[in-house]
């Protein structure tokens, strides 16, 4: 017999505990070339937790795990619902390559919390912890995968940054952003050669950082 993952297991035990907001929070693009690190973070109402999920978003779950279409029509429905507390943090390409991805990362997620007005709550992370978050929270390792809470996040900016790179697309052709969302693919780094990097490019991830700052190749004894 199948398993049924209850995704509102680590809401309840929470709420249970007296808490009566969580938060859900996600990223989306630490590991591409080009293009910012999103931050969502997602309150959805108690009685949801409570009750559970409605019908039409019963489906949701890791962004990873679902189409671009089904994304987007989540997207629409979690950002249209007026029960629904949501916002954004983003760091840019150039303060990633100054600070480097893990804090720029964790600086998207306490812009996110931030714009929320610091809600009293627990957030539930996915991932590890997050220094400074501005909210207790816990960090949960698959967490979009676990909780419906990160799953409205890891929607939430996947969705937000991939329109990014669609409109990347039109400012800098060439690269192919529409397609490989600013990931290293074989036709972005075959780009990257023919046409150098662009200005959202970040200079300091392989391969665009410059040679002298890379590590050595190891050698090989033969």
């Amino acid at each position: 017999m199948k398993l049924v993952t209850d995704r509102l297991a680590e809401e309840r035990k929470w709420i249970a505990g007296g808490t009566v907001c969580i938060i859900g929070i996600d990223e989306a693009g630490r590991g591409p070339l080009a293009g910012p690190v999103i931050a969502a973070a997602v309150i959805l109402p108690l009685a949801w937790l409570k009750a559970g999920m409605p019908k039409e978003l019963l489906a949701l779950n890791d962004s990873k795990q679902l189409s671009s279409t089904q994304r987007e029509h989540f997207f629409q429905l979690l950002t249209s619902s007026s029960e629904i507390r949501h916002a954004v943090g983003r760091v840019e390409p150039a303060e990633i390559d100054r600070i480097n991805i893990l804090q720029a990362t964790h600086n998207a997620m306490r812009q996110a919390v931030k714009k929320l007005g610091t809600p009293t709550g627990h957030a539930l992370v996915d991932g590890l912890p997050v220094p400074r978050l501005g909210v207790p929270h816990t960090a949960l390792v698959k967490g979009d995968s676990r909780s419906y809470s990160i799953a409205a996040a890891s929607v939430l900016a996947k969705v937000t940054r991939d329109r990014e790179m669609l409109d990347a697309e039109v400012r800098w052709p060439g690269y192919g952003f529409a397609r490989h969302k600013g990931y290293g693919t074989a036709d972005h780094l075959a780009a990257l050669t023919r046409l150098g990097p662009c200005p959202i490019h970040r200079q300091t991830f392989a391969p665009l950082r410059p040679q002298e700052l890379r590590p050595p190749e190891p050698e090989f004894a033969f």
